[in-house]
């Protein structure tokens, strides 16, 4: 992987076996990217970038002034969020294998006593997973027979820049684990993204067009989602 400076941006290049260039900044601090065509040199590529100058600049700026949460100690009172609603947390020391449950307003942690922040987190990251696994099929059969594709499996991790990704190839989608902290909206939003990568891998004219037909607000969903608290760490995704 090489890269570029335009002034103080740093830009990753990545050549691949593609027909188009394609530029991206990601959140959460703006890192820049391009993929381009096996066959195009680098000074092509930066004069492109320098053409995209202002538009990443607008990029930055829109997510460094995006809110953080504070770092999570996982202590009692703690605000914790699940599929958009804001939790506090109430922790549950007991000598039982551990669980996590929810009541009204209340995000109950139920470890074993004297259990580590890191403990803790391998808990509750644990439940997201499985509440995630749980919302996505209903989600995906919601919408196989509109886009007229399905994938052949939907995996949760943890990304460091995307809410989602696809592997045209195998037909797998995978999604970023945070997203159980988001509404099911948001949620959905990024499942229909990946499910029409499988019509169309590029984002190109086709890709948007396919959108726009399949989710018309799906431009709001997606400034929404960008909008929301995000971790403060690098998603560990």
């Amino acid at each position: 992987m090489e890269q570029i400076s335009l002034g103080e941006i740093s830009v990753e290049i990545v050549l691949k076996d593609i027909k188009n260039i394609h530029l991206s900044v990601y959140p959460p601090n703006g890192r820049v990217r391009i993929a381009a065509p096996l066959r195009m040199t680098v000074d092509t590529i930066r004069i492109y970038a320098l053409s995209k100058l202002s538009w990443i600049k607008k990029q930055q700026i829109k997510f460094n002034a995006q809110v953080r949460e504070a770092p999570r100690e996982y202590l009692n009172k703690e605000s914790h969020y699940f599929l958009g609603e804001r939790y506090m947390l109430h922790i549950i020391e007991r000598d039982a294998p551990p669980f996590v449950s929810v009541k009204h307003n209340l995000l109950e942690l139920h470890v074993r006593p004297g259990s580590d922040i890191e403990k803790k987190q391998a808990v509750l990251d644990l439940w997201y997973r499985k509440q995630l696994k749980e919302l996505v099929p209903p989600i995906v059969k919601k919408w196989e027979n509109i886009i007229g594709t399905s994938p052949s499996e939907v995996c949760i991790k943890r990304m460091r820049t995307k809410w989602g990704t696809c592997n045209t190839e195998a037909q797998r989608i995978w999604l970023n684990l945070e997203l159980a902290k988001k509404p099911h909206h948001c949620i959905e939003y990024i499942v229909v993204h990946e499910m029409v990568h499988l019509l169309e891998r590029s984002h190109n004219n086709r890709f948007l067009a396919y959108m726009n037909s399949f989710l018309p607000e799906w431009k709001h969903l997606k400034n929404e989602l960008n909008q929301l608290p995000i971790s403060h760490t690098e998603w560990g995704y």
